[in-house]
């Protein structure tokens, strides 16, 4: 049995709870097309989300070696820089969080790892080629080819289904948007879940717990496992309106085609230990899923501000775990002090979320964002399929204006 320091304890607590906000965080990218294309209600659906994630959890430790062995030098690294790591990446999804925007929960814990290791050993603590090669690449690589496949996927059921819009039809995609919902669950459990796995391993190694070059411990696996399924079944809704509505309207077979691009990227890059962010796999999925189907549209400034998200992450996080690191070079009160840090701003955030709750109740609603000048214009020139025109005109063209002074315009006699 591993012995454990009252700085090893901390470390751990605060990985499980990056583990939990890792898990509503990214309940989106499982759920969000099916929930929002009604094919699940939105209890069930997280539910689920979350059982398959506890499973996808035990299938592989490649990521979570990526992790503990591949992108820190681990010999030089204390627990306080660990500690420090997932203050940033925590703050960040709970910030993200609160905005609604569909950030990478990976790249917050490799900006944080990267801020607080380069604070405490430089910049000769990270090991460049393995952050190119497993993060920057594929983070760039993977949304494009996940929507390309999804665009491509989105056509190709529309090509062979035809004008088949029948009630059969819509349950039968339904019906495979459940089990593709599920495959993305499972993915994200044998990807997301590993992360954790991995900072913890690599506490054990540097506060001496374990040797160098383990692996997870079992009971690592299952800690971090049970601690991204409760996070998935609290659900992220704020996050799930962005991407089930905000970004794109989706049909079942669009939901379909989307999710089971995004399963296919996330399964292959988990066995090929790349830490793939599954929140740039599945917004690239959902978006090719929106441009795929003909008068299907794109809300390019809710995919803009995404973008913007993305590139900042890791640097914002990482400023933030150097940060953390800093104060926790000052001792025992500096790491006391990051602590309270941590526990008072993700209270604020919090306390702020209350303000306008987003939950299982209206996380469907329509978005209160007007679609851009681009939507309006394919909208107009590339009309949707039959049976969805009002759906789609209505969020992008306004009905004509009525003016109140006409009735008075009628002449008496004409009312007789």
């Amino acid at each position: 049995m591993e012995s454990f320091s009252l700085i090893l304890a901390i470390v751990v607590v605060t990985a499980l709870a990056f583990d939990f906000t890792n898990g509503f965080h990214d309940t989106a990218n499982a759920m969000a097309t099916t929930i929002s294309t009604g094919a699940l209600k939105p209890k069930i659906a997280v539910a689920m989300s979350a059982a398959l994630n506890l499973v996808g959890a035990f299938l592989s430790v490649e990521v979570a070696n990526t992790i503990s062995k591949g992108l820190v030098d681990e010999t030089g690294i204390r627990p306080e820089v660990i500690f420090a790591a997932l203050v940033g990446a925590i703050l960040w999804n709970l910030l993200t969080w609160l905005v609604g925007l569909p950030s990478s929960s990976s790249h917050a814990l490799m900006g944080g790892l990267i801020g607080a290791a380069v604070a405490s050993a430089g910049f000769g603590a990270v090991h460049g080629d393995v952050l190119v090669t497993k993060v920057i690449l594929p983070a760039v690589a993977a949304p494009v080819v996940a929507g390309l496949a999804s665009m491509l996927a989105t056509r190709f059921s529309y090509g062979i289904g035809g004008k088949a819009e029948g009630e059969a039809t819509r349950k039968g995609y339904r019906a495979g948007q459940i089990a593709s919902a599920g495959l993305v669950s499972l993915a994200h459990g044998t990807n997301d879940a590993q992360k954790t796995m991995g900072v913890i391993t690599l506490a054990l190694i540097a506060g001496g717990a374990i040797a160098p070059g383990s692996n997870p411990p079992t009971w690592v696996i299952l800690s971090a496992g049970l601690a991204i399924a409760l996070g998935t079944y609290i659900g992220g809704w704020r996050i799930i309106r962005t991407m089930g509505t905000g970004l794109t309207e989706l049909e079942p077979r669009q939901g379909f085609a989307a999710q089971t691009s995004a399963a296919t990227a996330i399964l292959a890059s988990s066995h090929l230990g790349f830490s793939l962010s599954t929140t740039h796999v599945v917004s690239g999925s959902v978006m090719g899923a929106g441009l795929g189907r003909k008068g299907g549209v794109v809300r390019w400034s809710t995919a803009t501000r995404m973008a913007v998200a993305w590139l900042l992450t890791l640097p914002a996080a990482a400023l933030v775990g150097a940060g953390a690191e800093s104060v926790t070079e000052l001792g025992d009160w500096g790491t006391a002090l990051v602590a309270v840090f941590l526990v008072a701003t993700s209270a604020t955030i919090w306390k702020i979320s209350r303000r306008e709750v987003v939950d299982h109740t209206n996380v469907v609603a329509e978005p209160a964002e007007p679609a851009g000048v681009v939507t309006t214009a394919i909208a107009a020139v590339a009309p949707p399929p039959a049976g969805t025109i009002t759906d789609d005109l209505t969020a992008t063209i306004p009905a004509p204006a009525v003016t109140e002074s006409a009735p008075e315009a009628v002449p008496p006699a004409a009312t007789v």
